[in-house]
């Protein structure tokens, strides 16, 4: 049970370092939603290239403890009666996996979460040009005209909110309203609370 608890830590723990470093991708050629700190001069076959090497470190210590979690396994599965002279394995790889797990978190807090950097500009640029903006248009037109607002705005290489305003049967301060960025991470409704208003028009 220890040993199932610890490779659901590593497994969490990995799972994060992942997420870091897709967010942190690029800086051209990714996501680059967020900046590591440089802790090497650069990558070894790619001149330039600053490598996530804090978070590669931690999943690489999560792998191994993991693969301590199925030696714990069979070493347990391997005793007979009441007697396991496997023990000194699982002692050892217990013992091991606290250890590493213990300075992986600490290596990750200390040299990368604590000066992780949020790439504002390019955050905001992913997502004036992201299409999650026809969910919330959705209610006012209908899904059938919102998938085709989007892909005309895939189409066409413009924004969703350039699409949109171009349509002339559509009340601009309602659409604004609803396609306004920061409103689509607080609130559903208009201010006025008038849901009805736009989820009836077509």
């Amino acid at each position: 049970m220890t040993s199932g608890t610890l490779k659901r830590i590593a497994t969490t723990l990995s799972k994060i370092c992942n997420d870091l470093r897709l967010l942190a991708s690029g800086p051209r050629g990714g996501l680059s939603e967020i900046s590591l700190p440089p802790l090497q001069a650069g990558s070894s076959i790619m001149p330039g290239k600053v490598n996530p090497v804090v978070p590669e470190v931690v999943n690489q210590v999560a792998f191994r403890v993991i693969g301590s979690d199925m030696a714990v396994t069979l070493a347990a599965e391997g005793g007979q009666l009441q007697l396991n002279v496997m023990e000194p394995l699982i002692v050892f790889s217990l013992l091991e996996s606290m250890a590493l797990l213990s300075n992986a978190v600490t290596t990750l807090t200390v040299k990368c979460v604590a000066d992780i950097a949020a790439d504002a500009q390019n955050c905001a640029r992913h997502l004036e040009r992201s299409m999650a903006g026809a969910t919330a248009l959705t209610p006012c037109v209908g899904y059938e005209r919102a998938a085709r607002l989007a892909k005309e705005a895939l189409a066409s290489g413009s924004t969703l909110s350039e699409v949109v305003s171009a349509q002339p049967d559509l009340p601009q301060d309602v659409i604004r309203q609803i396609l306004d960025l920061r409103r689509l991470t607080e609130a559903v409704r208009l201010e006025d609370g008038s849901k009805a208003r736009y989820s009836t028009m077509k």
